[in-house]
């Protein structure tokens, strides 16, 4: 008798955006091919939990009976969309868990989102600006504390992966706001250069440009590294599951 089918709900925000939803619909592309390259047996589904459709709800509940299912947030860190909706979506149906998302679920930095990171800083700060250069870190938001821990953890780690001084802020839901930190360089006569902890291109990534810095880079995708952490969420999720929550591969 074959195994069952795996199902792997790739959940992402949602976003108004063209080139946005463009990139998101790689990433789950190409987390499909790095499954499909481990062998038969996981099918990709798409979700969101804002914006887009089809919503998470409704592909979960969609879903055939008795097949195990992982929803593995195409999202960067802990808040609301992590802690409620995710984790409601997946106690509502029975063999299906839910994946941690791209930062992790603790206090560990995760090392390739530095990597990325520190890629398109290094982009945007010529060798010869580095030394009157700040860095401002800057995540959408959230008002849960152990994601923003996670945003302030991984401005520490990008410090000392590129040498520079780097601050936290927050498009919105938490404190600093990005143009206050930018103001607060700017003022002490350095330039400001705006590190975007966004995934995709849209609505938070447009409100950095306004924010009145020197520079600003690009969203971490497209990156092949993030949908290699998004496959290793997946399998420490199978891993950590109890016995009979969901199937492995």
């Amino acid at each position: 008798m074959s195994a069952p089918v795996l199902h792997v709900i790739a959940c992402a925000h949602g976003t108004h955006d063209a080139a946005g939803r463009d990139v998101i619909d790689g990433l789950r592309a190409d987390l499909a091919a790095l499954l499909a390259a481990e062998g038969p047996g996981a099918q990709v589904h798409e979700a969101y939990v804002d914006v887009q459709s089809p919503s998470l709800d409704e592909v979960v509940a969609a879903l055939p009976p008795g097949e195990p299912a992982v929803i593995v947030p195409l999202l960067l860190s802990l808040g609301h969309h992590v802690h409620h909706d995710i984790h409601h979506a997946a106690a509502a149906r029975p063999g299906t868990i839910a994946a941690a998302p791209l930062a992790g679920a603790g206090d560990d930095v995760e090392p390739r989102l530095v990597t990325v990171l520190a890629e398109r800083v290094a982009r945007a700060v010529p060798a010869g600006e580095a030394a009157t250069s700040d860095v401002i870190l800057a995540a959408a938001g959230t008002r849960a504390a152990d994601g923003q821990a996670q945003v302030h953890a991984l401005a520490g780690a990008l410090a000392r992966a590129t040498g520079l001084p780097v601050t936290a802020a927050f498009g919105a839901a938490a404190t600093p706001r990005v143009p206050d930190a930018v103001s607060r360089v700017r003022a002490a006569g350095r330039r400001a250069v705006v590190a975007a902890h966004l995934l995709a291109p849209g609505y938070f990534h447009d409100r950095l440009g306004e924010a009145g810095a020197d520079a600003v880079t690009d969203p971490l995708l497209p990156h092949p590294l993030v949908a290699r952490i998004a496959l290793d969420r997946l399998r420490s999720a199978l891993a950590e599951a109890p016995r009979g929550a969901a199937g492995g591969r």
